[in-house]
């Protein structure tokens, strides 16, 4: 089973700042939802909390939460204390059989995705074999970043584009 991590960072990797996003990129969201419907996801509570998600499991997948407070409840998801628990409750994960449309995952077959945040990513890392970053052309200022990728050496996709004086690239890559 493939675990890929998903984010949008600048080029100097800052993912967000005070526990939000920094970029809403024209196209991103739509590439989100494809690449991960009928996929689990794994995320850390404030990221599940964040105003981007709002505490809501995000629909065709099964949403894996981690957090270390052992009480934590959210309706529609699975929690789990560690990255390492997460990947072995996605692995046994049931999805709905996918559409042809879809792709997706049935019974442990397809890829896990890591959607964040900073933490998650940096616990996770040791286990990721592709990204999909939306990369935008700019040099950020934030307190949360992605980790360092150089080692991802192997280009499977890049797509630029520019939109608005925005500049960015949908990036997939492999080690």
């Amino acid at each position: 089973m493939k675990i890929s991590a998903i984010a949008v960072i600048s080029k100097n990797r800052v993912l967000g700042k005070d526990g939000r996003l920094l970029f809403h990129v024209p196209g991103d969201l739509p590439r989100f939802q494809k690449i991960t419907s009928g996929h689990p996801v794994i995320m850390g509570r404030r990221t599940f909390e964040s105003k981007e998600i709002n505490k809501r499991a995000l629909s065709n997948r099964v949403n894996i939460v981690v957090t270390r407070d052992s009480s934590y409840r959210a309706e529609g998801v699975v929690v789990a204390r560690s990255v390492e628990e997460a990947i072995e409750k996605a692995k046994k994960a049931e999805v709905n059989p996918p559409t042809s449309a879809q792709g997706g995952l049935w019974r442990g077959e397809g890829e896990i995705f890591i959607i964040g945040g900073g933490q998650i990513y940096k616990e996770a890392w040791q286990y990721v074999d592709k990204l999909y970053l939306t990369v935008v052309d700019v040099e950020a200022e934030g307190d949360t970043y992605f980790p360092d990728y150089s080692d991802f050496t192997k280009v499977v996709f890049r797509e630029e584009h520019e939109e608005k004086g925005l500049r960015y690239a949908f990036l997939e890559l492999e080690r």
